[in-house]
């Protein structure tokens, strides 16, 4: 196995370098894992904790894996503390019985619903990011890759250019009132020709990432055409590889003209809703096919890969903003929804 110290030289504030990669590339939970969900807010000491806080602390500080009954978390004072204790100790308790950390974030999404918080869902999703993109991951698809893991805010700017900027970093910025083009751009929907290469990634300043990278500062644009676009497709290609071993060739759509249109998946909870609605022939809002962003292709490299009844055919894919204006990819869905065939 892979030292835990192996790791690319981006988004180093990641717990990705506390893990071991097993031979078959799997991501395999270490006790120095465990420890950084210790450092969190949710469970770091304050100087106001008790001290049955800070020796419960203290001993997982010592033994990430160690037993914590219930009546431990009870004797602390915070009524606060001792939920969010309750909620990490039943995270690690799943995390500690997975053979990896893939086979456990399948497992999340599987049976009766997601009882894991959003946050810890999307921290693991990054994790993965990294260890598939690897050491030279080209920065736009670094980029895109943070839509894996961070909601962003969509414009639909003059002449139909979408642009996405992390919502985050906007509403931070905002508050801070110090920002300056990003949130222009997002709030007002305009931006000059003259600032684009100042807050917008692109292949020509794409380098520029490497000094921000942990800033999630830059916006992108989404449109068909777009390099970044197409890195993304390269991103989504990776994440299906990895997880289902599966090789697929994605691109960007203008349109779906298809009229053996026989699968679909929705990248996100807008999407699949007016895709569904669409393949039923169902009638659909002006204003609800405003909020589709891109449109894909997807096409098994091998026929074997998906159902017989479904070789040769392609599986249509989108992401659209909810009504918040705001994309959150759900990138699961596509792990759990593609046509494949049975295993034997």
């Amino acid at each position: 196995m892979q030292s835990e110290l192996d790791m690319p030289s981006y988004w180093s504030s990641s717990p990705y370098r506390h893990l071991i990669v097993s031979p078959d590339r799997q991501l395999i939970v270490t006790d120095d894992f465990l420890r950084t969900y210790l450092d969190r807010p949710e469970l770091a000491l304050i100087p106001e904790s008790c001290q049955a806080e800070q020796a419960l602390h203290q001993r997982l500080v010592d033994n990430p894996k160690a037993d914590i009954s219930e009546a431990e978390i009870a004797q602390m004072q915070d009524a606060d503390i001792q939920v969010n204790y309750g909620i990490w100790l039943r995270y690690r308790s799943k995390l500690m019985k997975a053979p990896s950390l893939e086979a456990f974030y399948m497992s999340l999404f599987e049976g009766e619903g997601v009882d894991v918080p959003p946050l810890f869902i999307s921290q693991l999703t990054q994790v993965f990011i990294q260890h598939i993109l690897g050491e030279d991951a080209p920065p736009l698809e670094l980029r895109m890759a943070e839509l894996f893991f961070r909601t962003q805010a969509i414009s639909i700017q003059e002449g139909g250019v979408v642009m996405a900027a992390d919502a985050q970093t906007i509403e931070q910025s905002s508050k801070a009132d110090e920002f300056g083009s990003i949130v222009d751009l997002l709030k007002q929907g305009t931006m000059a020709s003259q600032s684009v290469d100042l807050d917008v990634l692109h292949e020509e300043n794409a380098t520029n990432y490497w000094t921000r990278d942990e800033d999630f500062d830059f916006a992108v644009q989404l449109n068909y055409s777009q390099p970044t676009t197409r890195s993304f497709c390269t991103v989504l290609q990776k994440w299906i590889n990895h997880f289902l071993g599966v090789d697929v060739k994605i691109k960007p759509l203008k349109e779906v003209s298809d009229p053996n249109w026989v699968w679909h998946v929705g990248l996100d909870a807008a999407s699949t809703e007016i895709l569904n609605a669409l393949y039923n022939k169902e009638p659909v809002d002006e204003s609800d096919m405003a909020r589709l962003l891109c449109l894909f292709r997807l096409e098994f490299i091998n026929s074997t890969d998906t159902r017989p009844e479904f070789a040769g055919r392609n599986v249509y894919m989108a992401i659209a903003m909810n009504e918040k204006n705001e994309l959150k990819l759900k990138p699961q869905n596509v792990l759990f929804n593609l046509p494949l065939a049975k295993a034997s």
